[in-house]
């Protein structure tokens, strides 16, 4: 599983021939061409959560490496990146590796949960994510805030406020997300 490694990823991202060239998607044409070349030279085989149907099975595949859970909200959560979680691609090797035990899930010992209560729209119900409710906040002007920084729930996490993310990678992944205003 291979995602960003923050605070360095960001502005290499930036630099890089994908982002500058103004073609369509270019975060996933970097990752193919970064993670490609990686599997290449490791004699592996390159996995992408993105150019589906059909999808690949990211969340189930990261929840088994022990060191990502669901978190309340029913959005992965990292040990150290908390709710900033997210993945670029995974490698498929030839050959199995140890890992070391994983440490426990940083949602066991958050007493408070801010994750729950801090969504302005209550697009998380503990069961599932209103993904129409969050898209149609971002698109109005009280969104702002969360097109801007990201969105409020995961920066709520304790874990995710250690973790060095930049604003505008935050804004960048919102307004992919987002996506273009609908015409009425």
């Amino acid at each position: 599983m291979l995602g960003p490694s923050a605070p360095g990823f960001w502005p290499a991202y930036q630099q890089s021939p994908e982002a500058q060239d103004g073609q369509p998607d270019p975060m996933d044409r970097w990752s193919e061409r970064v993670i490609g070349g990686w599997a290449r030279d490791l004699d592996a085989t390159a996995l992408f959560p993105f150019g589906g149907p059909p999808w690949l099975p990211f969340f189930s595949w990261a929840q088994r490496t022990g060191r990502i859970h669901a978190s309340p909200i029913m959005l992965l959560v990292h040990d150290t990146a908390g709710l900033f979680v997210s993945f670029r691609g995974a490698l498929a090797l030839r050959e199995h590796i140890e890992l070391p035990e994983p440490p426990p899930s940083p949602c066991a010992t958050c007493a408070d949960k801010p994750c729950t209560s801090t969504c302005p729209v209550s697009a998380f119900d503990g069961t599932g994510y209103n993904v129409d409710a969050c898209k149609s906040w971002l698109h109005s002007t009280s969104g702002a805030d969360c097109m801007t920084s990201g969105c409020r729930a995961r920066r709520a996490c304790p874990v995710s406020q250690s973790h060095p993310r930049q604003p505008e990678q935050s804004a960048y992944h919102m307004q992919v997300f987002r996506g273009p205003a609908c015409a009425d």
